[in-house]
């Protein structure tokens, strides 16, 4: 069973958090979209480490991607997923914006 996945908040306010996440061989992220309570939602990833297999970040909509290492996306409005690392880790670090 592949470990969970880890995640190190660097930094948290109301409006923007920080986080350094590592997802390990065997994971996946299905399908999804990250609910909030009131206003939008805009995430950074920055990937770190792409696995050697795997690990493919997947979304209907983005609104920058650049070679797949630098993702701004709206995860509040579109639906993303990571298909399962076959092979390596992934890192990320990931900068999430409310905005109301």
């Amino acid at each position: 069973m592949p470990d969970k996945v880890k995640t190190r908040i660097l930094f948290r306010s109301r409006r923007f958090n920080v986080y350094l996440v590592r997802y390990s061989q065997g994971h996946s992220i299905l399908p999804h979209l990250d609910m909030i309570a009131e206003g939008r939602l805009y995430k950074f990833n920055w990937v770190l480490v792409k696995p050697k297999e795997g690990g493919e970040f997947i979304c209907d909509r983005t609104l920058f991607n650049l070679f797949g290492r630098f993702i701004l996306f709206r995860p509040d409005l579109y639906q993303h997923q990571v298909s399962r690392i076959e092979r390596g880790q992934r890192w990320l670090l990931s900068f999430a914006l409310t905005t109301y």
